[in-house]
């Protein structure tokens, strides 16, 4: 388990590791690389596929615990690692079960469709490709967000992402910083969940909102490339936007929280624990 741009462990994620323990599911959340308790340099900088590498070594972290069954492993991320853990579930057959909550795919869908090439191509810069990034692909440094983003430009415009961020990463012990660089290397197959989701041969839990504020999580571009998805699959419509299930204590995210349970336990075979 993994959160989305620049947000840590602290930031909700933790909640919902200890909703999954508490049914029995041993759960690993971690910072991404270059981010709160993880080490890494440059700080604040956001590859995607430097953080699809770090949810396969934390998988195979995982896979190595003699607690831990090997052959029932799931993969969790929130919004831009929501996207990410789509990517990894394609390119690592150990991933059994997948939990996106409101999944950033994009603005539209690519050009390109999904098909063999482009696959094989991720495949391999997954594997051992060059994801450094050059001054045409990088954004930033810049804030993550701003109270006013037409004076003092951020990462993330809305205000409900303004607000969500200052309220929980201004907590003591959140470890998150107000800046953030995002790169996108110039790899052979653009990194692009779209094109990995007919490959995903893992269950899918997908928690989208119909009116999500961020506008890479387009929900018409969620429902194209969810209809792609092969396997088992559920799509769950969640109310109050992108952050509404990122408050801490509060309806929204015992609704999600639950369902996401219940989902793991059923598709992982593991006996309840309540």
């Amino acid at each position: 388990m993994a959160h989305g741009t620049s947000a840590t462990v602290a930031m909700v994620a933790i909640d919902y590791a200890r909703v999954f323990a508490h049914a029995g599911i041993a759960a690993l959340v971690y910072d991404h690389r270059n981010f709160g308790r993880s080490g890494g340099e440059p700080r604040g900088e956001i590859n995607p596929w430097v953080q699809c590498r770090g949810y396969v070594d934390a998988l195979s972290w995982v896979a190595a615990q003699p607690e831990v069954d090997d052959t029932r492993l799931a993969a969790w991320g929130d919004s831009y690692s929501a996207g990410e853990v789509v990517v990894v579930a394609a390119c690592d057959a150990r991933v059994k079960v997948v939990i996106g909550q409101c999944p950033a795919f994009g603005t539209e869908a690519p050009a390109a469709r999904p098909g063999p090439e482009a696959i094989e191509s991720i495949r391999a810069t997954m594997r051992n490709g060059d994801v450094r990034g050059t001054p045409e692909t990088t954004v930033g440094p810049m804030p993550v967000v701003s109270p006013d983003p037409g004076s003092m430009p951020s990462l993330l415009v809305p205000i409900q992402a303004f607000r969500w961020f200052i309220d929980y990463g201004g907590r003591p012990g959140s470890g998150w910083i107000n800046r953030v660089t995002r790169v996108v290397p110039p790899t052979p197959t653009t990194y692009s969940p779209f094109l990995c989701a007919p490959w995903v041969q893992a269950s899918v839990l997908l928690m989208v909102a119909p009116e999500d504020e961020m506008q890479h999580a387009n929900p018409a571009v969620t429902r194209q490339a969810y209809e792609l998805i092969p396997g088992p699959k559920r799509w769950v419509d969640i109310a109050d936007g992108h952050f509404g299930l990122l408050y801490h204590p509060g309806a929204r995210f015992d609704q999600a929280a639950a369902i996401q349970r219940d989902f793991l336990v059923e598709r992982l075979l593991i006996s309840a624990v309540r």
